[in-house]
């Protein structure tokens, strides 16, 4: 057997729904080995968890077969399995999990003239790609942006060191956020990009030197890992800023103290939320899977919903698939309402977190939270001073 084919439902196909007729075929390719895995596994799990809770609705109209493949976090291979997948016969394919995959593969999607819909690649140079290429993750060019202009308008932040891997996700971001930070007002001292191999031990040596009031790293989770255990190892107290690739669990929780402080931007995703739909998709991963769904996870969910509603939209002829997704308004996703604008890209907005006790805290919200906390102390301090004073007078 192929050792990159990881998953192949009831052998060769997953039965899906009462539909009759010939199984309309759905494909995914991720990185579940690998540098990239921990971002591959999650999302692999929510497509699974997608595929049971559409298996147990009598309604859906189709029969799918799903087939979900490795890229062994390697774009290349990634590529050639997309190849496979749409030569096979699928109409749509789950794939592209890092900008570098997806910039590999969008070509080959272009040749079928299949669906790519990517769960997690925020590179700005796929905004706009091809008609055939969608993602229900939010571009960098919203991230950067989003984080450049808290660092310098929230935060007062003027002057910063940015810490690139080079490699097409970090380019991308960097840029952006380095041209907002300069447009609000800030100084970049020094952009610093480093290859794989690199020793961060110099690299940070460089940002001591230069004495940053913050830090913005660019790059995966085991990058963001190495640089922020080199700046705690060398007493760097400021602010460190990063990115959505910086929200995996395992990863926080590996850095521990490490972590502590640390400001990134993502989509909302709030696996706490009262909202039944969310509750019953975090109820549900746990139970199956042991652990909490991340970011990722949730968005492997939302884009195998994604499809399958598509779908129901637009049948099953490969030719038409893409009119399903640019159909779809509104869908009600577990990271919130999904539609595409005409460049492909999912209409979201990022927000700020930061990590507390191990734990990701929506900024904003927490410190409006708190305010409202301090409003209504001092509100009863009031109530009972006055209580006094009337009690005192009689």
């Amino acid at each position: 057997m192929n050792r990159r084919v990881v998953l192949l439902l009831a052998g060769l196909a997953v039965l899906l729904g009462c539909g009759g007729g010939e199984a309309v075929k759905i494909g995914a390719v991720l990185p579940l080995t690998g540098e990239w895995s921990i971002y591959g596994q999650p999302i692999k799990n929510g497509i699974e968890l997608a595929y049971k809770e559409l298996t147990a609705q009598d309604d859906f109209p189709y029969t799918m077969e799903l087939s979900i493949l490795d890229s062994a976090s390697d774009p290349a291979t990634g590529k050639q399995l997309l190849e496979e997948l749409y030569s096979a016969g699928a109409v749509a394919v789950v794939g592209g999990a890092t900008s570098s995959e997806a910039l590999q593969m969008v070509s080959v999607a272009d040749r079928y003239d299949r669906v790519l819909m990517s769960p997690s690649a925020s590179n700005p140079e796929l905004t706009g790609i091809s008609k055939n290429f969608y993602r229900v993750f939010l571009s960098d060019a919203r991230e950067g942006t989003t984080m450049a202009s808290f660092a310098f308008g929230k935060l007062g932040i003027k002057s910063a060191v940015i810490l690139a891997k080079e490699e097409e996700y970090a380019k991308g971001i960097q840029v952006v956020f380095a041209n907002e930070f300069k447009r609000q007002g800030g100084e970049v001292l020094d952009l610093i990009e480093f290859p794989a191999t690199s020793d961060v031990s110099g690299l940070v040596e460089r940002v001591m030197t230069l004495t940053p009031e913050a830090v913005y790293i660019a790059a995966y989770a085991p990058d963001i890992a190495r640089l922020l255990a080199a700046l705690r190892s060398k007493g760097y107290e400021k602010y460190i800023f990063t990115t959505s690739a910086f929200a995996a669990p395992a990863v926080i929780e590996q850095q521990g103290e490490n972590a502590e402080g640390v400001f990134l931007t993502q989509t909302v995703f709030e696996p706490d939320s009262e909202e039944p739909k969310i509750q019953g998709f975090v109820n549900t991963y746990r139970a199956t899977y042991g652990v909490p769904p991340d970011l990722y996870a949730a968005h492997g969910y939302d884009a195998m919903m994604v499809l399958a509603e598509a779908l129901r939209k637009a049948g099953p002829i490969s030719s038409d698939f893409w009119k399903g997704i640019t159909s779809i308004r509104e869908f009600e996703g577990v990271t919130g309402m999904i539609q595409f604008d005409e460049r492909g890209d999912v209409q979201k907005f990022p927000r700020v977190y930061v990590v507390e006790e191990g734990n990701l805290i929506d900024y904003e919200a927490e410190v409006e939270k708190r305010r409202r906390e301090l409003l209504e102390r001092l509100r009863e301090l009031e109530r009972r001073q006055r209580q006094k004073a009337l009690g005192g007078s009689g």
